[in-house]
């Protein structure tokens, strides 16, 4: 099908990666959906607020928001509140969703009333290769209902998701303080308590060119930060001492783990006072999703 499908709108954060924004706006532009597409600039100063302006004229369907600072995950916030179509995909400025992929997971929330989110089949270019993640998606051990049109998720990556916006405002969105780095993980709880479910669909596609202009040290540190504060907000207290445990023992002995776990214990009057253990049932489904963690070739502490 080659009409553009009203029903899904793209939201793009990004920060001081302008050539590589334009590209994927290039590509986003090439759909054949003819998405409206957002791009929430998080205070860059390569002059990316400048050249998005520019094509506007040509692509009248992307559009700019520049709140003055880098707010991180918190900017897909932002733009979601601007949305009027049911349904939102986010990508990121160095990744692009493949034509049909967003029709296709329109039709998949179309047709489950019950679904939050599909999560598409990741490809790193240039090699056009499988990123390491997506065999765990495809190998999920959630269990979940038999109409899911595809493995059920405990979590989900953001820029590689199609969300129902209803749902995801409905839940609050991603939490601010976690600002970027693993902060799905709470997001999906949260509608795995309300009721909602994810789920992996082969057949959708998103091509990843990871940026080289990135500080893999600094996400690591917000990353193993942020696993630790999810845990203690929401996973119960047997599961929370054991998941601490077993990341003080195996993450890298270094300043950045350190780092890490010294800002996670700064927030704990934050943490405990926002601490919402989850039921038996969701707790089923976290515990299934750490076991096969740990086994996990995708999810390192490193950098």
């Amino acid at each position: 099908m080659t009409d553009p499908d009203p029903r899904v709108t793209v939201v793009v954060i990004t920060r001081d990666r302008k050539e590589e924004l334009l590209r994927t706006l290039d590509l986003l532009a090439q759909l054949p959906e003819r998405p409206r597409v957002i791009v929430v600039d998080n205070a860059s100063s390569d002059g990316t607020a400048v050249a998005v302006r520019a094509l506007q004229a040509a692509h009248p369907q992307i559009e700019l928001l520049s709140p003055g600072r880098n707010t991180g995950a918190v900017g897909r916030n932002l733009a979601v509140r601007q949305v009027t179509t049911p349904y939102v995909a986010f990508c990121d400025d160095d990744s692009w969703w493949a034509p049909g992929s967003l029709r296709g997971a329109a039709d998949r929330l179309d047709a489950h009333p019950r679904l939050a989110g599909v999560v598409a089949r990741i490809l790193v270019e240039p090699e056009g290769t499988e990123d390491p993640v997506v065999a765990e998606l495809r190998n999920s051990p959630v269990p979940g209902p038999d109409w899911l049109p595809g493995p059920a998720l405990g979590s989900f990556l953001a820029a590689a998701t199609c969300l129902r916006v209803s749902t995801f405002r409905a839940a609050g969105g991603f939490e601010p303080r976690l600002w970027l780095g693993g902060e799905e993980e709470l997001l999906a709880t949260d509608l795995a308590v309300r009721g909602w479910w994810l789920a992996y669909a082969e057949e959708l596609t998103i091509h990843h060119a990871p940026s080289r202009l990135r500080d893999a040290t600094g996400r690591r540190v917000d990353g193993l930060r942020n696993t630790l504060w999810y845990t203690w907000l929401r996973r119960p207290l047997p599961a929370a001492l054991r998941r601490t445990w077993y990341l003080a023992r195996t993450v890298p002995r270094d300043a950045a783990s350190a780092r890490a776990f010294t800002r996670a214990a700064a927030a704990l009057p934050w943490v405990l006072a926002n601490r919402r253990p989850v039921p038996a049932t969701v707790e089923a489904r976290l515990a299934a999703l750490e076991r096969a963690q740990r086994r996990s070739a995708a999810r390192r502490y490193v950098g």
